[in-house]
């Protein structure tokens, strides 16, 4: 018997939408796009959209169908992140999928103390080198939460310190343009100058529609900015199913992808060809608790089903998984709404997934839950290896040496390949006895164990010219803040 030396290799893939079904959801984004339309004060885009065609009635703005096709073909389709140098960390394109590691929340567990408190900018030096240590995480993502810091500028004071602690490429939030300008002055300043930074930006930028269908002054200076600037900028609205958007998934889906396409639209406007994500939180509202719900199957549902919208545009896709309703990084409903979102998120060729580390609905951010997600994804990313079919391994030759009652434990073949297994430094695979002569450490304790070993893994430090410089934008921001208020 012989066997073709061409080799055989299926990544798995889940599709929850048929090609009708695809064409149905698009067919109605453009319907609510040109028939519904969007709320829009902003005297800029309102011109912008007003001089490209679009239905402009006061406040209301409807976009025909032309024009968010002609934004779909001007947006790439691929295109590179660097790290805070400026060198290329990742690439955006096709089924390549990168996770990202959620640096700051509202609260903070204390993974020394195990205490639920604020979180503040110091945290950040925990948080941001464990992403940055952690090999699962391409690059990392803040909220810009910082209790001891002037809300007013504690969007800048968050990236300073994740920039200063991390050197994956950062996706961020800010309330305003200020921020926005000051966040990228940081980046521009450490990636070596403006023009470094367009050819591999370190940054990228989220937006988002208020749902339903509301697009806010300060979100459309930030998208301007971005597209002038060369920033990234995820467009990425967060709907509630039975709150702020229909009770049905198709209709939340529809929702999301036209406040998607929309400000898509405006980004195109400002300039030719700037790169944007396609993207949505879409999930529940828990009508029991009312809470957004981070932990639903509804969500991965949803969140695979926007993954292939976004294929469907040739788009790069941002969908959300790693997080969960739980609030205790080793409780059980943790670790099973973790793992399926993430499996889930890499099933359905989600580009960008993050959210990674938040627990109770994204109220809570917990070192111990990153180092378990991480986790995770190295056993996810093992299972999307699929199985490679070729003469080496479907192995007739060892097969038939080894014959009937033999093993395999002493072949060259094994010895080539038991490597390629999965393996965890977590997980404990140990007989009961086994597990008893080390110690009976449990779960809880070894992830405790490992989350602090990390800390010790710093990322290399910034020039200390650059530090200066940072250390004096900040304190400009403080007086100005002072000022201010």
């Amino acid at each position: 018997m012989t066997t073709s030396g061409r080799e055989l290799h299926n990544q798995p893939f889940l599709k929850v939408l048929s090609t009708d079904q695809i064409e149905q959801i698009h067919l109605a984004t453009l319907a609510v796009l040109e028939r519904t339309g969007f709320q829009v004060t902003h005297i800029k885009a309102l011109e912008l959209l007003a001089g490209a065609g679009a239905s402009v009635n006061g406040n209301r703005v409807r976009i025909p169908a032309h024009m968010v096709a002609e934004a779909i073909q001007t947006a790439p389709s691929h295109f590179a992140l660097g790290r805070r140098n400026g060198e290329t960390a990742l690439m955006l394109e096709d089924n390549k999928r990168w996770h990202g590691a959620a640096l700051d929340c509202m609260e903070y567990l204390d993974p020394f103390t195990d205490d639920r408190r604020p979180f503040t900018s110091e945290d950040f030096r925990v948080t941001a080198t464990i992403a940055n240590a952690l090999p699962n995480y391409s690059w990392s993502m803040i909220l810009g939460f910082a209790a001891n810091v002037p809300v007013d500028i504690a969007n800048r004071v968050a990236a300073r310190q994740a920039l200063t602690y991390c050197e994956k490429p950062l996706f961020f939030c800010c309330e305003e343009i200020n921020s926005l300008r000051a966040i990228y002055d940081m980046a521009a300043l450490i990636s070596g100058g403006a023009e470094r930074f367009r050819q591999a930006p370190s940054i990228a930028a989220l937006s988002s529609a208020r749902s339903p269908l509301c697009y806010d002054d300060d979100t459309l200076d930030k998208i301007i900015f971005c597209a002038q600037k060369g920033i990234p900028q995820v467009l990425y609205p967060g709907l509630q199913a039975g709150a702020t958007a229909p009770a049905t998934f198709a209709g939340t889906i529809v929702q999301g992808s036209a406040e998607s396409l929309g400000g898509l639209v405006i980004a195109q406007l400002v300039r030719t060809g700037t790169p944007v994500v396609y993207g949505a939180l879409t999930t529940i509202m828990d009508m029991v608790t009312a809470i957004f719900s981070y932990g639903a199957p509804e969500m991965s549902l949803m969140t695979a089903a926007m993954s292939q919208m976004a294929k469907y545009y040739h788009l790069p896709f941002f969908g959300t998984a790693g997080c969960s309703d739980a609030k205790f990084p080793d409780d059980p409903q943790a670790v099973v709404e973790g793992t399926v979102s993430c499996l889930n998120a890499a099933l359905s060729g989600a580009n960008l997934v993050h959210d990674h580390g938040f627990l109770d609905h994204s109220a809570l951010i917990s070192p111990h839950y990153l180092v378990l997600i991480d986790e995770v994804l190295s056993m996810v990313n093992q299972y999307m290896h699929g199985i490679p079919v070729n003469a080496e391994t479907l192995a007739l030759d060892v097969i038939d040496r080894v014959g009937p009652g033999g093993h395999f434990l002493e072949e060259e073949h094994t010895l080539r390949h038991f490597r390629e297994m999965w393996y965890s430094d977590l997980f404990d695979r140990s007989n009961y006895d086994k597990w008893r002569e080390q110690g009976s450490i449990r779960f809880a304790e070894r992830l405790r164990e490992k989350t602090r070993n990390l800390l010790d893994r710093n990322c290399e430090p910034l020039p200390a010219k650059i530090l200066k410089e940072m250390d004096r934008m900040e304190k400009q921001w403080h007086e100005e803040s002072e000022q201010n208020n």
